[in-house]
């Protein structure tokens, strides 16, 4: 249901029960008193027209599930306003005889007693539904505050995980750098044994070939 139709509706409502009444009270006037009266009334219809047309503006424009119903309830608008129409033609033609216009006066008044009931009762079904419509925006906007207070409870959960991971990664590029240092320091090692092995090698073979020469000229003098 469209709050704004409801808040049409329920300015139309009290404005056809004010018009109901002072049309009862326009039928047992006369003279300047009862043209005075007419003049409100008419003032009035006219204010009634344009919440009809703002009522059916704001139907037409909602789903066509809303809108059905919306413009069911429309009709029955028109129809009331249209014998409130009648009955200030009525008021206005002075033709009928008294007891003819006693018999309207209290066909009227049953009328809109009847009407006045039924838009009370409207009137009472749209507060309801606007109160329970209240109470739903209340219960969403607590959602949405209990799950905002949910979200930055979880957005700092993940400031402090990632802040974690970063101190973890910066950890992991030290022992990088320190792997890296003792690879060059084994390769170095690894280097200057080579060349030690070659220079401890090139000493025994000069220490062999050495003794070799010297047992070769002692044996031979």
């Amino acid at each position: 249901m469209s709050q704004v139709f409801e808040g049409y509706e329920r300015q139309y409502c009290e404005l056809s029960a004010n018009l109901s009444r002072k049309c009862t009270e326009a039928s047992a006037l006369v003279g300047e008193q009862k043209k005075e009266k007419v003049s409100e009334i008419k003032a009035g219809l006219e204010d009634a027209d344009a919440w009809i047309r703002k009522m059916d503006l704001e139907a037409r424009s909602l789903q066509p599930s809303v809108k059905t119903t919306l413009l069911a309830k429309l009709r029955e608008y028109k129809t009331d306003l249209n014998n409130l129409k009648n009955e200030v033609k009525r008021i206005t033609s002075g033709n009928a005889g008294l007891a003819s216009r006693d018999q309207l006066l209290q066909s009227g008044m049953a009328d809109t007693l009847t009407v006045s009931n039924d838009q009370k009762g409207r009137l009472l079904m749209s507060t309801g539904r606007l109160n329970h419509s209240t109470d739903r925006i209340k219960e969403s906007r607590r959602t949405i505050l209990e799950t905002e207070e949910l979200g930055v409870s979880i957005l700092q959960d993940l400031h402090q995980q990632r802040q974690s991971l970063l101190h973890a990664h910066n950890t992991l590029h030290g022992v990088d750098d320190n792997i890296s240092k003792s690879k060059k320091i084994l390769a170095a090692m690894s280097r200057r044994m080579s060349r030690n092995k070659w220079i401890v090698g090139s000493l025994i073979g000069a220490l062999v070939l050495a003794i070799l020469l010297i047992l070769y000229f002692k044996l031979s003098h």
